[in-house]
């Protein structure tokens, strides 16, 4: 068991200008504190789940395949409202984003399991209400439109010339989701420009046989991402993520590697799971969290990785729940709000079946969590 040796030391405070309008980034001290975790049932039935902190620091989570919902926490996940219906009939497609330039969250439906119809819903009153609005996603360079199921969550990019731009994770399914065309399959991005109005497909990501995907923005401006496989060449492990990044926002990806620590879901198939990613709200500092099963065989034993420089390593991992835990989302909190310093873990699976989330925060994670072998844990955070 590792038992890191922190200093918990932080020196001054960061101005008001120093974050994002909504205070998008702050200080590491708030996620040192007390350990904390506790599970708590969601939604019933059904599947599919997303999970993100809108800019007012209320946690939203949405869910469904006959119809799709949202649950909103307005203290931090102690307690959450009533489901909320986005769209009705509807079926969940993740890629659940954050406006950060002006709070709205856009949440993506589509008609059935996919390739389907595509709709973009829109809150703009910090998940309370949602409504329909045009859309328009352009297909990529070689003409394929994407397809949005199931990745995770999208982000708003803060750094750079292309802060501002919105972007989330897709797919493009070679015809349907069917064995033998999965060697086709690929992933990719959507992006926007102009807040939602309209999206740009970005180039394929750059291995095929891919399927679920997740990002997240480094301090730098580099994309990270990291996909689900569904197959792999001869002679290639498929039960281990493939990641690449992007400098230029997310249009093209590079640096394509193979993450041999990170499981793709049980290692007694080649089919994978969908994972979920969080880089932690901590100016200046790197700190990825990513979610998944962590079993032999079948999707159970839910864990967490925490990488400290932007996803190269992942030093430590920690067992959140036992039992059933099939796809999952994860977020974080917001400065300046009440779920600073918290990270939200949205599955299937839990306690109760349906969907749980997990409360936890960094300090849990370091408290007794396991050694990978894959780099280190730095002693001093701060």
């Amino acid at each position: 068991m590792i038992k890191p040796i922190i200093t918990f030391l932080f020196a001054g405070c960061l101005l008001a200008g120093d974050l994002l309008a909504g205070e998008a980034e702050g200080p590491l001290k708030p996620h040192l504190g007390k350990p904390h975790h506790d599970l708590q049932q969601l939604f019933k039935g059904e599947r599919f789940g997303n999970i993100v902190v809108s800019m007012k620091g209320t946690v939203i989570a949405t869910w469904g395949t006959s119809h799709v919902r949202a649950r909103r926490s307005t203290d931090g996940g102690k307690t959450w409202g009533p489901e909320i219906v986005i769209a009705k009939p509807g079926f969940q497609t993740g890629g659940l984003t954050v406006n950060e330039t002006n709070g709205d969250i856009i949440a993506f439906v589509e008609d059935r399991h996919p390739p389907a119809p595509i709709h973009i819903y829109v809150s703009s009153d910090d998940g309370k209400s949602w409504k329909k609005i045009p859309t328009d996603i352009k297909p990529d360079s070689k003409g394929n439109s994407p397809s949005m199921h199931m990745n995770e969550h999208g982000i708003t990019l803060r750094h750079g010339k292309h802060k501002g731009r919105l972007i989330r994770p897709s797919r493009w399914y070679a015809g349907k989701n069917d064995r033998s065309l999965w060697p086709k399959h690929i992933t990719n991005a959507i992006y926007s420009d102009d807040n939602g109005k309209t999206w740009k497909t970005s180039d394929p990501f750059p291995a095929k046989g891919t399927g679920e995907a997740m990002i997240a923005e480094l301090s730098d401006g580099t994309i990270y991402y990291n996909s689900r496989r569904h197959w792999a060449e001869e002679g290639a492990n498929p039960r281990r993520r493939w990641t690449a990044t992007s400098k230029d926002g997310g249009h093209t990806w590079e640096n394509l590697k193979f993450c041999e620590v990170l499981p793709d879901g049980p290692q007694n198939t080649n089919y994978g799971c969908m994972a979920g990613l969080t880089r932690l709200a901590v100016k200046n500092r790197d700190i990825l969290i990513y979610s998944n099963c962590d079993s032999p065989k079948g999707r159970d034993h839910g864990t967490v990785w925490a990488s400290f420089d932007g996803g190269k390593t992942w030093p430590i991992k920690k067992l959140v729940y036992e039992g059933r835990h099939a796809y999952s989302s994860i977020t974080s909190g917001r400065p300046g709000t009440i779920t600073e310093g918290m990270i939200f873990h949205h599955f299937e699976g839990g306690p109760k079946g349906g969907s749980t989330v997990a409360r936890f925060n960094l300090a849990w994670i370091l408290d007794g969590g396991q050694s990978t072998g894959d780099g280190v844990i730095p002693t001093n955070l701060n």
